[in-house]
Parts: structure tokens; C-alpha cells; sequence
């Protein structure tokens, strides 16, 4: 059974129903901040709060015809604190940059604005976006809506938490180490890492980087829902180019189960829900490989993944390395790297659709103080370093490709999800058939 903490309409279906004149684009809002006064206390996702600019745009709206380019009229929503709305602050979770607040709105905000959307704040993050649960001296901690007293991933965790929990129907969150898949995962909801390059990050910028800048190896942006249409929907109004969708039935298709990596173990509980779609899959038709010559060497991916992330997101230092910079000839290496990796991935998708694999090696664990390069994490009964798990993150992130991260059930009330990877730019074929793998699932 996958739970379930709402009944909430997502996004598509509520905006039918503002466009049949069920409900008005203010009541829409109005009632997207009753559950979140009435919900977020306890989790403390939506921490930047612009409720009245929110019903001034909502006003305006009323009594107007939506445009055929406005598909979600009138629809209430949030996204992550580090990308800019003109006038709301962008912290990245980090007290000395309380102060900064953004003059413009992010392309992504510009995109779904002009969609009908309406942004009524911004959800949580952990410092730098560098951890996988949301936590920080800015805005305090966020907690899992199915277990207060675990995480709810990060750095999108306030996104998904507030999607799992309907305050909002849709997010917009961004994922560099799984930060996209991982809170989709450990909430239950559905979440997209797209291609790289798909989606612009404009005013999505470190706050000591305001003029801007090239976007950042491996990092993209991506929505959060709780239904794949949605998620499709929102992969559409902002891509930066047009995405063919041709994936067709289940049955016939041939899938790639990756289910064991030599860096990490794989939690029972995560293996379990993720096994036992395997076998929904292939009663529907389709076959599913468990092994195949053609992956990769994963250990040697994610090392070099690993190296890349660290240099990325430092600007330039060497990860473990006591303060050393990388050299041009350090990324060089890695670029090669990582174009092998695409090439390797490419032949992998001339004899497979699609790769199904776990989002992260377990389920969401309770909160940990400790820095991320110290925690480790109870798998099968044995402390395993947190990093190691990044190795299922790597998959997609490494050679650029989409990833799509679906609920597939849950073990003693948490949420499990399962990543459906395609080949580059197929985002809305990872979608698509990661839908009809949900419409065949108990639950």
C-alpha cells in the first residue's frame, strides 16, 4: 500500500475546476493557506510565507477567462527557497545571507506565473542545499508529514513535505545529489530529475554569486507532484526545448532492474516495494533484467561522480583534500569522464527502455545532528556511511540523464520510491510509462 496523507485535487484537476467555476482562483488560495496555517506547524515546510501578495494576484485573477497558455489558473503553489521571487528573501539556509533578497523572479517562477500559477511562499532547505534532510539556523528544522521524527530529505525537503502533506499541489525544487528524487522518496509524493540543461536555472543562484552565472555541472531543476499528469504539465511550461513523448504500453518493453551496488547495500525495505513493482512490471508483459553486461562499472561512476560534486559545489575544491584546489586538468579529466559515462548509457538504451533503481539505499531516517560526512545509516542491521548511498543518485545524475521518481509502496508506514531513468531528453517517456507502472500497483 502506498500511503497516502491527503485527498487534496492536484494541480490539473483543481485548475479544471477553477476553469468550470467551481471555485474562484481566491478561494483556490484561500484555502492553500488555511491547510498551511492549519497543517505546517508541526512540519515546518513553507517557511518564506507571501499570503497577501498571493491574494492580490489571486484577485485579479478572479472573474477572468483563463488563456489557452494559462493551464494552471488560478493554481496555488510553493518552491524552494533558493530560487528568487521578486521581494521574498533567498537564504540558501545560511544566517549571513538573511538579508538577501531577490529583485526578480527566477525564470522557472517567470514560467509558471505566466502558466496561472500563483506563489503563495517558499519551503525549506538545508544550508548550501549540501544534506539530505532540511535543516537550518535560518529557518529551523523540517520534519517527515508521515513520521515527525524523521527527515523529509533535502535539499527539497520542504517541497516534497508540503506536497506529501496538500498544502500544495505542485513544487519546484532543484537536484544536484538526488535532492529532487531523495525528499520524493522518503515523502511518498512524485518528484523529476530532469535532463541537464533542460530546465534554465536562472535566479536560481548562490547568494554570493548575484550577478549570476553558468549552471552548475550535474545540478537541474525539477517539479514535485502528486501525480505524474502534474508533473508532466509542469516539465512542459518550462523546458527549455520541445520534448517528444512516444513511450507506449508496458507490455513489450524491456527494462533494466539495478538493485545492487558495490559501494552499498540496499535496505530490505526499500528492496522489497521496489522488487515487488519489478514483478507487477512483468506480469503486465514487459521483461526485467536483474543484471547486464552493459552497465557501467557503478563504483568507478559514482567515485568520479563524487569528485565532480564536491568540486561543483565548492567551486573548485578538492573534496577531501585539506583545502586543495582542483586543477583545470583535475575537471578536464572528469569531463572525459563523465562523456564516457554518457556513451556507455547510450549503448545501454539501444537494448533497454528504461532503468528501474532505488532513489536512495533506505527509507527516511530519523533527524541526525551530526555532519553529513560523519552520519551513517542502519542498513540490514549494520552502520553504513550515509555517502555511500549516493551511489543510486550517481546513476542518473553522472550522465545526464532523466530520472523519474514514483511512489511505489511503503514498509511500516514510510513512503518507498523508485526511480524509472531513460535515455537523455526522453523526461516525458519516463513519465509516462512510470504512469502506467502506478496504474498497475495495488493501492
Amino acid at each position: 500500500m502506498i500511503p497516502s496523507l491527503t485527498e487534496e485535487p492536484g494541480a490539473l484537476e483543481l485548475a479544471g475546476r477553477i476553469r468550470a467555476g467551481e471555485q474562484s482562483p481566491l478561494e483556490a488560495v484561500d484555502a492553500a493557506i488555511a491547510r498551511i496555517e492549519r497543517l505546517d506547524g508541526p512540519i515546518n515546510a513553507v517557511v518564506v510565507r507571501d499570503f497577501d501578495r498571493a491574494r492580490d494576484a489571486a484577485k485579479a485573477l478572479d472573474g477572468a477567462a483563463p488563456g489557452e497558455d494559462q493551464p494552471l489558473f488560478g493554481v496555488p503553489m510553493t518552491i524552494k527557497e533558493s530560487f528568487g521571487i521578486a521581494g521574498l528573501p533567498s537564504t540558501w539556509g545560511e544566517e549571513r545571507f538573511a538579508g538577501n533578497v531577490a529583485d526578480t523572479d527566477a525564470r522557472v517562477v517567470r514560467q509558471l506565473k505566466a502558466a496561472g500559477a500563483i506563489f503563495l511562499g517558499k519551503t525549506n532547505i538545508p544550508p548550501q542545499l549540501a544534506d539530505i534532510q532540511s535543516a537550518n539556523p535560518v529557518y529551523g528544522r523540517t520534519n517527515n508529514p508521515h513520521d515527525l521524527s524523521r527527515v523529509p530529505g533535502g535539499s527539497s525537503g520542504g517541497a516534497a513535505a508540503a506536497v506529501a502533506s496538500g498544502m500544495v499541489p505542485l513544487e519546484y525544487g532543484t537536484d544536484i545529489g538526488g535532492s529532487v528524487r531523495v525528499p520524493a522518496h522518503f515523502c511518498g509524493v512524485w518528484g523529476q530529475k530532469t535532463s541537464w540543461g533542460l530546465i534554465d536555472l536562472e535566479g536560481h543562484e548562490y547568494p554570493m554569486l548575484k550577478s549570476g552565472g553558468h549552471d552548475t555541472a550535474l545540478s537541474i531543476a525539477g517539479p514535485l507532484a502528486r501525480n505524474a499528469a502534474d508533473l508532466d504539465l509542469a516539465i512542459c511550461l518550462t523546458a527549455t526545448r520541445p520534448l517528444e513523448r512516444r513511450a507506449g504500453p508496458l507490455s513489450g518493453r524491456r527494462f533494466l532492474l539495478v538493485l545492487d551496488h558495490p559501494d552499498c547495500p540496499l535496505d530490505d525495505a526499500v528492496r522489497g516495494p521496489i522488487e515487488a513493482a519489478a514483478q507487477a512490471i512483468e506480469a503486465a508483459g514487459a521483461e526485467v533484467d536483474r543484471s547486464s553486461d552493459l552497465l557501467p562499472d557503478l563504483s568507478a561512476e559514482r567515485a568520479d561522480y563524487m569528485r565532480m560534486l564536491g568540486i561543483a559545489m565548492s567551486r573548485g575544491m578538492q573534496p577531501g583534500a585539506d583545502g586543495k584546489r582542483a586543477l583545470a586538468t583535475d575537471w578536464f579529466n572528469l569531463l572525459d569522464a563523465q562523456w564516457r559515462s554518457e556513451r556507455a548509457w547510450e549503448r545501454l538504451f539501444e537494448s533497454y527502455d528504461f532503468v528501474l533503481a532505488p532513489p536512495m539505499a533506505f527509507l527516511a531516517f530519523e533527524h541526525d545532528e551530526r555532519d553529513m560526512r560523519e552520519r551513517t545509516v542502519r542498513i540490514n542491521g549494520a552502520d553504513v556511511p550515509m555517502g555511500a548511498g549516493f551511489g543510486y543518485s550517481a546513476l542518473a545524475t553522472f550522465p545526464n540523464l532523466p530520472s523519474t521518481c514514483m511512489p511505489v509502496g511503503s514498509t511500516d508506514g514510510l513512503p518507498c520510491g523508485m526511480q524509472v531513468i531513460g535515455p537523455r531528453w526522453a523526461d516525458r517517456d519516463c513519465i509516462s510509462i512510470a504512469a502506467k507502472i502506478a496504474d498497475i500497483l495495488p493501492g
